[in-house]
């Protein structure tokens, strides 16, 4: 559904998606949980319940709030609800130990978390926060409340992803970027109110978001399967017949590798999409005969963009390794060096302009400062009056304009659908207290996209064994180094620094016990 009722310039505050959905679409399911199913009304009102409450606490306009929940409706609803009350939401992955989601509030002087007890029980240790903990459990079901008036630039949402610096870096949403992501993804994959949308990834990943929010702005219904089991999530998706299933890498290879996936199409699957890293050919042209009956959306984007390109499924057979063409509403340049574009078949780093470029990076000018830049191809003397995003990825297109990856500028892990940075993994092992140095770095993996392995020089008394519960309480598994090897010494360039280069064209040693 598309309407008046949706125009971002007449109701820019994002929240008005869910006012004008529940107006639209009341009863429909909107969020259908295991053991619940919310329809957009209910959700519409439990969103006006929570901002109810976080303005009698005091909040009030561009504040932070943070959202630690278990992804259902609850965490869609304070998501929506934070933003009616005029507040700035962050999602949370609840995957996270007490150290990073601490980080994450402080950092953005978050005035409130919304969680849970339940939920809060489950960290290994207590979480040390200023900021007040409203627990959903006591708020109303329903409560009622207009959605305060808000502009496309104000800022709604931070999301936190791992930086180059070894911390996680908040990524600036506004109001404007999330109505136009919405638009652009539910337009090209075409979701309309039959839709019902597999979310298997956290709201805190932007790609999780975006299924949130195409459901709740085309008055689909978001079906939430929280187990990591692949066979869990194959009967979820026949049971509750699934239209539309995003996935990353390395779940679709969780997923084909279950037979009555991979032999049994599923009848009401009419569209898969990837993105967080590049799916293996083999693994493109399985998902293509195992569902045949399902187009095939290979994406590439970042999170300072939102979404950048899309491949169209006619094209998937064709060209499978193709990251596609530009999202509608954006233009993808690929640039040299000196700011000049690059001819085909000429690698050069990818810049995104549009409508989905966000603010910046929360407190951290000079971080901003090099990645949006002025756009080096507008005319002479123009360039100032318009910010693009330097993705630090180098890619390639071809003679027909097709975009491929090509790789990374910088050192940044990608595993298991998430960037990853070397330095705050160290960070922890340091912390660990085991270890006198380290250098982590990464190798291709099937399943992962790539592994991370921590080089290490333990201290007298340190152990791996040490170290891999320490990293256990302290980081997600995803952060988790697959390997340690154990050295006696790391290597340095002549200035002192660390060298990973020396480690990288060693090989990898044998496994350390």
């Amino acid at each position: 559904m598309t309407s008046a009722a949706f125009n971002p310039m007449l109701l820019p505050n994002f929240a008005q998606m869910l006012w004008a959905g529940a107006s639209a679409h009341g009863e429909a399911p909107a969020i259908i949980e295991r053991d619940q199913v919310t329809s957009h009304q209910q959700l519409m009102e439990r969103a006006a319940a929570i901002a109810t409450v976080l303005l009698e606490r005091g909040l009030v306009t561009n504040q932070r709030v943070g959202i630690l929940l278990d992804r259902g409706a609850d965490a869609a609803a304070s998501f929506f609800g934070i933003a009616a009350a005029g507040g700035i939401a962050i999602n949370i992955n609840e995957t996270l130990r007490p150290r990073q989601i601490e980080y994450v509030l402080e950092h953005a002087g978050a005035s409130f978390l919304v969680t849970t007890q339940e939920l809060l029980a489950r960290q290994p240790r207590a979480i040390t926060t200023t900021a007040p903990m409203l627990l959903v459990e006591e708020i109303p079901a329903s409560g009622q409340v207009t959605p305060a008036p808000r502009i496309g630039t104000d800022v709604a949402h931070i999301i936190y992803t791992s930086g180059s610096t070894g911390l996680p870096k908040g990524v600036t949403i506004s109001h404007a970027n999330i109505w136009a992501g919405m638009e652009s993804v539910a337009t090209y994959t075409r979701i309309t109110t039959d839709d019902r949308i597999a979310s298997l990834l956290p709201f805190s990943f932007d790609y999780g978001l975006n299924q949130l929010l195409t459901t709740i702005g085309r008055g689909a219904a978001l079906v939430v399967e929280k187990s990591p089991l692949p066979q869990v999530i194959i009967e979820t998706l026949r049971t509750r017949g699934v239209t539309l299933l995003p996935c990353v890498p390395p779940l679709w290879l969780q997923l084909l590798a279950v037979e009555s996936f991979r032999q049994r199409p599923i009848p009401t699957l009419r569209a898969m999409t990837n993105t967080g890293g590049r799916v293996p050919l083999e693994a493109v042209r399985a998902l293509r005969t195992s569902q045949p009956q399902a187009e095939l959306f290979l994406m590439y984007g970042l999170t300072e963009a939102f979404r950048s390109t899309f491949l169209p499924p006619e094209e998937a057979d064709r060209r499978p390794d193709s990251i596609g063409k530009a999202i509608p509403g954006a233009e993808i340049m690929v640039v040299r060096e000196d700011g000049t574009r690059c001819g085909p078949n000429e690698n050069g780093e990818l810049v995104h302009r549009g409508p989905t470029v966000s603010l910046g990076y929360w407190r951290d000018p000079e971080i901003t400062g090099r990645i949006f830049r002025p756009n080096p191809l507008r005319p002479e003397g123009t360039q100032e009056l318009e910010k693009v995003v330097y993705s630090g990825d180098v890619v390639r297109t071809d003679e027909e304009g097709f975009l491929y990856y090509v790789g990374r500028r910088d050192t940044l892990i990608k595993t298991m659908g998430f960037r990853v940075s070397p330095d705050e993994v160290a960070s922890v092992l340091y912390a660990s207290g085991a270890i006198v140095e380290s250098i982590i770095l990464s190798e291709p993996d099937e399943q992962r996209g790539e592994r991370i392995i921590a080089y290490v020089v333990l201290k007298p008394e340190g152990t791996v064994d040490q170290i891999r519960a320490f990293c256990a309480t302290e980081l997600p598994r995803y952060m988790q180094p697959a390997r340690y090897e154990v050295r006696d010494s790391l290597p340095r360039t002549s200035s002192g620094k660390f060298d990973p280069k020396s480690l990288k064209s060693e090989g990898s040693a044998p496994p350390s016990p």
